[in-house]
């Protein structure tokens, strides 16, 4: 999937999810892609802030540099993270690793359908 065919599917799917409040989304442009930056806020009130910066690797694909998902509910709880930050070396999925509660797991890196997939399975049981 090359980096236009991501952000064209990030967009029909933000558009497409009317429970969904967007609170913040910023695209910026960058020499060799693109970062993008969000804040959405579900019908419960729980929140999903993202970063996601993104490098074209020739015409038609591309690789995520850096990310994270951090997801909470209404009170500010972390319910899940996933993020790239190198801390965890021990992990299989180093850097990827995904925080649940004070727990620590491998992950492998997801994009904003995966992550909003296990939302609404948490939030739409």
């Amino acid at each position: 999937m090359s980096l236009y065919q991501y952000l064209v599917r990030l967009e029909t799917t933000l558009r497409s999810r009317q429970d969904i409040e967007q609170e913040l989304l910023q695209v910026e442009l960058v020499t060799m892609g693109v970062r993008l930056k969000g804040e959405l806020r579900f019908y419960d009130d729980s929140h999903l802030s993202f970063f996601e910066q993104l490098e074209s690797v020739g015409k038609q694909d591309f690789k995520r540099v850096n990310y994270k998902f951090h997801y909470q509910d209404a009170a500010g709880n972390l319910i899940f993270r996933y993020d790239n930050s190198p801390h965890y070396p021990q992990l299989a999925t180093f850097p990827a690793h995904k925080h649940v509660g004070d727990r620590v797991v491998e992950a492998e890196p997801p994009d904003l359908n995966h992550v909003l997939a296990e939302i609404d399975a948490i939030i739409y049981k």
